[in-house]
C-alpha cells in the first residue's frame, strides 16, 4: 500500500473459487474437502497465471508462498518458476521445526508443517523470507545446514509507520473492516500510559470461564482498559456476567485498528496471545506486553518475549488451563507498575522501538 493507502498501479491481482464461493462454515463444511478444493482452484490458477504471462511477453520470475500452502511450490517448480517460502513466524520457531521434522518424520503424522519441510528438503538452496529482522533474531537467521538461507524481511507493517509519519496521524491504511472510532477518542482522555489494551487476535475465541477470570483481573487492577471481544454482540450475559461493572471502567468492542491502538500515547500494556505479528507490532510500538499464549508458535513467542528480549510476562494457567483472574492482575501490575522488572520490560521495548525506527 502507498502513503495514500491506494494499490501501486504495478498490482494485478487474480482471484480463483476455492469451491465455497458462499463462506466455508468450521461447524457444517468438510474441512478435508475444502482443502482439496482450495488446492485444486489454486493449483490451476496459479499455472494459468504463470503461462499467461509467459505468453505476454512478462514472465514469472518468483513465486512466494506461505507455511499453509507448500503445494504452490510444488507448481512453481513444475514451470520452471523459482519459488520462494514467506514465514510469517520467527525465524526462532522455523529453526524448531526443521530440525524437529529433520530427524523424527518416523514419529510424526500428517501435519502441514511437515508437508512443508519435505517440500524445502526437496529444493537445491531454498530461500526462506522471514518477517523478522537481523537485530531481534540474528543467530536465528543464520543459514541451516548449508542447505537452508533465511533472510530477514521485516517486521511487515505498513511502510507509513516506519517511514515517520506524522504521530498525530495514526491512520496507516490497510484495515479490513470499518467501523467506529469511539474508542479513539475515549483513548484521548486517558493519561499517558494508563490504559491496557487486550487482544487476541483473529482466530482465538476465549472460553466464558476464561473472559470471566479475564474481566475480574481487570476489574481488579482499576486500570482503564480496551478490549477486543469478537462475541461482544450476543447477549451480554452469555458473554460475562459483570458486563455492565466492566463497562464502567474500559471499553469492550468487537474490532479496532490495532496499529493505531499500540501507537497511542495512552496505552501502557499489551495483553496478547503473542501471534507473530501483534508481537512484531507491540515491538514497533515499544509497548510492552503481559503474554497470554494459546497456540502453534504463541507459546515460543511468549518465552521469547519473557526470557530473550525481556519486553514482557507471561502469565500461568491453573490445572484448568485457565489464567485467574489474581494472575491476571499481578501480570499487568507487574508490567505497569513501579516493580523493577517493570521497569527493565518498559525500558526493553522502549530500545526494541528505537532499534526499528
Amino acid at each position: 500500500m502507498t502513503k495514500s493507502g491506494q494499490i501501486p498501479y504495478s498490482f494485478n491481482f487474480v482471484v480463483f473459487s476455492d469451491g465455497f464461493d458462499d463462506g466455508f462454515s468450521s461447524g457444517s463444511d468438510d474441512s478435508t474437502l475444502y482443502e482439496t478444493q482450495f488446492r485444486k482452484g489454486g493449483t490451476q490458477c496459479i499455472e494459468e497465471t504463470i503461462l499467461s504471462n509467459a505468453k505476454n511477453g512478462t514472465p514469472v520470475t518468483c513465486l512466494v508462498y506461505t507455511l499453509l500452502l507448500p503445494w504452490a511450490a510444488e507448481v512453481a517448480l513444475g514451470h520452471n518458476v523459482p519459488p520462494a517460502l514467506l514465514w510469517i513466524q520467527p525465524a526462532s520457531v522455523f529453526r524448531v521445526y526443521y530440525y524437529y521434522f529433520n530427524g523424527y518424520d518416523k514419529l510424526i503424522g500428517e501435519d502441514s508443517n511437515k508437508e512443508l519441510m519435505h517440500m524445502l528438503n526437496s529444493i537445491q538452496k531454498p530461500k526462506v523470507l522471514v518477517n523478522t529482522f537481523n537485530a531481534l533474531e540474528e543467530e536465528a537467521l543464520k543459514e541451516i545446514d548449508g542447505k537452508i538461507n533465511m533472510v530477514g524481511v521485516g517486521p511487515l507493517i505498513p511502510s507509513a509507520f516506519l517511514d515517520g509519519m506524522d504521530p498525530s496521524d495514526r491512520s496507516f491504511g490497510g484495515d479490513l473492516f470499518e467501523t467506529s472510532k469511539d474508542y479513539e477518542e475515549w483513548m484521548n482522555t486517558k493519561d499517558e500510559g494508563s490504559i491496557v489494551y487486550i487482544s487476541f487476535g483473529s482466530l482465538v475465541v476465549l472460553s466464558k470461564k476464561q473472559k470471566e477470570a479475564m474481566a475480574h483481573g481487570l476489574l481488579e487492577s482499576r486500570k482503564p482498559f480496551l478490549w477486543v471481544m469478537k462475541d461482544k454482540g450476543e447477549e451480554t450475559e452469555e458473554v460475562i456476567s459483570c458486563m455492565s461493572e466492566l463497562e464502567q471502567l474500559g471499553l469492550v468492542v468487537p474490532w479496532c485498528s490495532q496499529l493505531e491502538v499500540l501507537s497511542h500515547t495512552s496505552l501502557g500494556c499489551f495483553v496478547t496471545h503473542c501471534g507473530w505479528n501483534s508481537t512484531l507490532e507491540s515491538m514497533v510500538c515499544g509497548v510492552p506486553v503481559v503474554a497470554f499464549p494459546q497456540w502453534t508458535d504463541q507459546t515460543t513467542n511468549a518465552k521469547l518475549i519473557e526470557d530473550v528480549w525481556g519486553t514482557g510476562t507471561r502469565v500461568a494457567a491453573n490445572e484448568d488451563g485457565v489464567v485467574e483472574g489474581e494472575e491476571i492482575k499481578r501480570c499487568i501490575e507487574m508490567v505497569m507498575g513501579k516493580h523493577e522488572r517493570g521497569e527493565t520490560m518498559r525500558m526493553n521495548a522502549k530500545k526494541w522501538k528505537e532499534v526499528l525506527l
